[in-house]
């Protein structure tokens, strides 16, 4: 019996991913740029030391880039008067930390000049972002290649909305080979950063279109919400993790459990028996171990994402521009 075009294709995308993830390797630059790791390092400590939240600026970067066409740096490429990318895609718009990775790019050139892509700069700066706000850290496999294309429309419809429930969350990270952990488990990066009143104006005074409040969220939160949020008000800055939001800790958890996540996705965590039993477990300091652990072993999972290796794609000159 003939196998389906659509299933075979699927089947090819899979294997691909599979071939491409494994052609990435702690090493990878050890004989063309020895000296990668402490560089990126070191200039990434010099921007974090002066603002911290930029760690979560630049997760939330190496996120972004995976989830649309996989982890290939074109989340970093600017928009030319023929082309908007993906940087300016209504869901990337509040991106921050651009500056932070084309001068960790820069530095990189002047020691190994046309080696290192992007792709791989973005990777290790989040991981060393994280960690040097005390947070884990994991081994970052290196090889992966700079893709060409960069579209606005496929990062709007690519990345999993905040306002997901917890089925939509799972089927969009399963799309990526991530499992049901790998999302509640990534899902505690919302331990750091911020967020805009405009990301949660419709849970605190339109839930469903009558003027009304998201049921599942805490009343007393809600109450809290509404006095730092206006209706009208789009900038204004809210902490996810309020009291915490420099700190890489289980707070989240412990938040989430309350009924205090700040978006509908993260409430959605507690209407799953998996994910709520993550929440529950990791939501005392006694589990912070288990989930740095945890969050390496996702975090690399992640940068695999549809990685382009071998003459795939190329090596930016700079990271903002295609060759």
């Amino acid at each position: 019996m003939a196998i389906p075009k659509l299933v075979l294709a699927c089947i090819l995308l899979f294997v691909l991913q599979q071939v491409n993830s494994q052609g990435l390797k702690t090493d990878f630059y050890k004989k063309t740029c020895p000296s990668l790791e402490s560089v990126v390092h070191a200039t990434t400590a010099k921007y974090i030391s002066r603002v911290p939240s930029f760690a979560a600026a630049l997760l939330r970067m190496h996120f972004h880039d995976c989830f649309v066409r996989g982890c290939d740096g074109s989340v970093l490429i600017s928009s030319t008067s023929n082309n908007t990318a993906e940087r300016d895609s209504i869901p990337n718009r509040s991106l921050r930390g651009f500056q932070v990775i084309d001068a960790v790019k820069s530095a990189v050139e002047r020691q190994c000049p046309g080696r290192v892509s992007c792709a791989d700069i973005l990777a290790l700066v989040a991981r060393d972002a994280v960690s040097l706000i005390n947070g884990p850290s994991w081994p970052v496999p290196l090889g992966r290649r700079d893709g060409r294309v960069s579209n606005a429309t496929e990062a709007l419809f690519g990345l999993p909305p905040p306002f997901f429930n917890a089925t939509q969350l799972i089927a969009a990270f399963a799309s990526k080979n991530l499992t049901v952990k790998d999302l509640v488990v990534l899902s505690g990066s919302h331990t750091i950063g911020f967020s805009q009143c405009s990301t949660i104006t419709s849970r605190l005074y339109n839930f469903t279109g009558v003027g009304d409040s998201d049921p599942s969220m805490d009343s007393n939160y809600v109450a809290a919400l509404k006095r730092k949020c206006s209706p009208t008000d789009r900038t204004s800055i809210i902490q996810m993790d309020p009291g915490s939001s420099q700190s890489f800790d289980v707070n989240y958890y412990a938040t989430v459990q309350k009924r205090r996540g700040l978006f509908q996705a993260d409430a959605a965590l507690l209407t799953n028996n998996e994910t709520n039993a993550y929440v529950t477990k990791h939501s005392t300091s006694s589990a912070t171990s288990s989930f740095f652990k945890d969050f390496a072993t996702s975090m690399v999972k992640m940068g695999n994402i549809q990685v382009l290796t071998g003459s795939a794609g190329e090596i930016r000159r700079i990271c903002s521009a295609i060759n």
